[in-house]
């Protein structure tokens, strides 16, 4: 097996990195060792390199599972750039192109064949493979085989069969969403022996994940790609003809957009795909048809135009942003009326099906209302625990949403679901209960005698759906609990019935509402960005003669680096990342021109010791929301951080995310209220080594200073 060194060197060779992303170095060597391996790692994590790079270290073939046609072709084009002998064998192939790639692989000319699991199971395939000295299966997408994960495929299940005609090649599963039960159920179903299991975090740091109340939704969706100009995202929706009328709505409004879901035709799923990958279509408005597999790394934003059915749905397509490392926005567009929706589709479900539906969807609510750090929420759902409070980069943390003494709406609720069960002896829903607090005379409450109660339309300080944010928080508060029955029944718990009794206090969250302004927290390597966008044109043209999406060429991150490095040579272009020996000898010589007919005619720029800024812009104030300014009102009258925070009953992280915001917006501040020289000092040398989205690195290297002044400082040297 390979020494470390030897391993590096094929990285670099081939993929142009000088090292390994967390947990990769491990499962190559427990793959070259021959071990069968279950490996969890998060979209952009780098799952493909840990059976790729061991395909190049050793004789034979690795055997690819992918599910669908774009991935297999998307993954081999990238490595065909890179230098790396591999293929695919789909249907998209006309026959001579198939007869030419089966000659190769007889041939022993490739080390990776990408091919569906359909495919793969033809008797003729199988008897070819025991001729084509297979080392590896490696099952991309895993999570497709479990009938718990929430993309099952049951053509997966044919995979098993491979153990039994190659009994002694091992297995690699790869997955970046699957809760514990469902890798339990990938094990069983692979018939895995004794795998080497590896689960990387849950945490995309550089993800920023907002909820907004649904209030005009074209709105706000256009006020949102208006503030963002540059970046392209995809807009996930529920319903095909919504994709539809809302790229032909984007369209209408100059930002070029385009549908895709399973009805769109074959020929134009097709193009609208490879338009957005090339970036020539900047949105694309898709059902959850789009995406698995895509490797375009620089999508800036995910907008979740309806609510998902679930959250491992929601985390794998918020995944889908920000694949490069830089930051990325994901956006969801939250509404009862998108519940309902989900509750009327889960209702034509066979009973246990329908069971799961309800209580995933229970879950993906429950995040979408929560009041705490939704980073929290997500990592939790996955089960890994987190150990801040306050990630910096969601909606809840940022802009904390008020709260207010709930007491007396909670004792209405509750006392209302105590008086219906104890005049019938029977549950009722959430709508029910609210249609008693509200003096409703509908068919039920009066055929049930609900009218009578003395909870009766004692609730109309509140609109109806005031009443159901109500009841859905008491809910995860644990004061009540509802059934995933057909007909969920909220019910009282042991702890809601001693509020009720002791007349507790109850803090309940005003409800998520629409934003007033859309802010932006996406960030990027600073650049000379003249140099960077003649670098992009460049890049377009070989790719487009190459005929392959631009990344493919080189990423975002790399043409930025060329853009602040201004490599002369190629010694220093080969140390820019993803730079290989094959894009040093295929690329090096006409961007190395570029850079240097660039500065033959505009001068070097000299960047701050930062790895990532903000885009250039005009320090103009934004809109400040009344939280901000109340902080801000304490501060300028010279409170100290920890006594606003107790005035305000928040915590001090808080407060600090309230003086970000207010710089984010234009306010000026000054830094030495809150850090000595020496801190400010040593804060800017950590935000160069680890970049300026990995706060939490920053913060692991400087223990003597907390979450709040290192955000702080941030915003201030960004703004600057």
């Amino acid at each position: 097996m390979p020494v470390s060194s030897d391993l590096r060197a094929l990285l670099k060779q081939y993929f142009g990195f000088e090292s390994f992303r967390p947990l990769q170095e491990e499962i190559i060597r427990d793959a070259l060792a021959g071990k069968d391996i279950l490996a969890l790692l998060p979209t952009g994590g780098g799952k493909s390199l840990c059976f790729q790079l061991p395909a190049l270290a050793r004789d034979g073939l690795t055997v690819v599972v992918s599910p669908l046609i774009a991935l297999m072709k998307d993954q081999v084009d990238a490595l065909t750039a890179s230098g790396v002998p591999a293929t695919f064998l789909n249907s998209s192939l006309k026959a001579d192109e198939s007869r030419a790639r089966l000659r190769g692989l007889h041939n022993g000319e490739y080390r990776l064949l990408y091919a569906a699991p359909e495919r793969l199971m033809l008797s003729g395939m199988l008897d070819d493979l025991q001729r084509w000295r297979v080392n590896q299966f490696a099952i991309d997408e895993a999570h497709c085989i479990s009938e718990w994960g929430h993309d099952f495929r049951p053509e997966y299940r044919q995979i098993a069969q491979l153990r039994e005609r190659f009994p002694q090649v091992p297995f690699m599963a790869l997955t970046a969403t699957a809760t514990e039960r469902v890798r339990e159920d990938i094990a069983e179903q692979l018939k895995l022996r004794d795998p080497a299991r590896y689960v990387a975090s849950f945490n995309r740091p550089n993800l920023t994940y907002r909820v907004s109340a649904k209030a005009g939704a074209y709105g706000q969706v256009l006020d949102f790609l208006r503030a963002h100009p540059r970046d392209s995202g995809i807009i996930y929706c529920q319903a095909r003809k919504t994709t539809e009328s809302l790229a032909e709505k984007l369209r209408a409004d100059g930002i070029k957009a385009a549908p895709y879901h399973a009805e769109v035709a074959k020929e134009e799923r097709s193009g609208n795909q490879e338009g957005f990958l090339r970036d020539e279509i900047r949105v694309i408005c898709a059902t959850i048809a789009f995406g698995m597999g895509i490797n375009k790394p620089n999508v800036r934003f995910v907008i979740h135009y309806d609510l998902p059915k679930n959250i491992e749905g929601y985390y794998q397509e918020t995944g889908r942003a920000g694949r490069d490392g830089l930051p990325s926005e994901c956006v969801l567009l939250f509404s009862a009326g998108d519940v309902q929706k989900h509750l009327g589709f889960i209702a034509e479900k066979p009973p246990s099906e329908a069971a799961i539906a309800r209580e995933q969807l229970n879950q993906m609510v429950h995040y979408a209302e929560c009041s705490g750090c939704r980073r929290v929420e997500l990592l939790a759902y996955f089960g890994e625990g987190s150990e801040e409070e306050n990630c910096g980069a969601c909606d809840n943390c940022l802009t904390p949403r008020a709260t207010f003494d709930g007491t007396v709406a909670a004792q209405k609720f509750m006392s209302c679901v105590y008086r219906i069960r104890q005049a019938g002896s029977f549950g009722v829903g959430l709508n029910h209960i609210i249609e008693v607090l509200t003096g409703a005379q509908s068919e039920r409450v009066l055929k049930w005698g609900h009218q009578k109660l003395t909870t009766y339309g004692i609730g109309h300080e509140h609109t109806r759906s005031e009443w159901a944010a109500i009841g859905r928080e008491l809910i995860r508060l644990g004061f009540l609990r509802q059934t995933t029955d057909k007909f969920p029944v909220v019910e009282l718990t042991d702890a809601g019935r001693a509020v009720l009794t002791a007349r507790t206090k109850v803090t309940l969250t005003k409800p998520v509402t629409a934003p007033e302004k859309v802010v932006s927290h996406v960030g990027e390597i600073a650049c000379d960005e003249l140099l960077f966008e003649k670098l992009r044109r460049l890049r377009k043209e070989l790719a487009d003669a190459r005929a392959v999406p631009s990344y493919i060429i080189f990423s975002d991150v790399a043409l930025r680096q060329m853009a602040r490095l201004y490599p002369k040579t190629e010694a220093e272009f080969s140390r820019i990342s993803g730079v290989g020996v094959s894009k040093l000898r295929d690329f090096g010589a006409q961007f190395l021109e570029e850079v240097a007919a660039h500065l033959r005619v505009n001068p070097k720029q000299i960047f701050a010791d930062t790895s990532f800024t903000q885009k250039p812009s005009a320090p103009q104030r934004g809109k400040l929301t009344e939280t901000i300014v109340a902080t801000l009102h304490y501060w300028r009258g010279g409170r100290t951080v920890d006594e606003i925070a107790r005035l305000r009953d928040v915590k001090p992280t808080t407060i600090y995310g309230h003086l970000a915001d207010a710089v984010d917006a234009g306010e000026p501040f000054d830094l030495n209220q809150v850090m000595t020289a020496d801190q400010q000092t040593r804060a800017a040398k950590a935000f160069y080594q680890f970049g300026w989205s990995n706060l939490t690195g920053v913060k692991e290297s400087l223990p003597d200073i907390d979450y709040g002044p290192l955000r702080l400082f941030r915003a201030v040297k960004q703004r600057q």
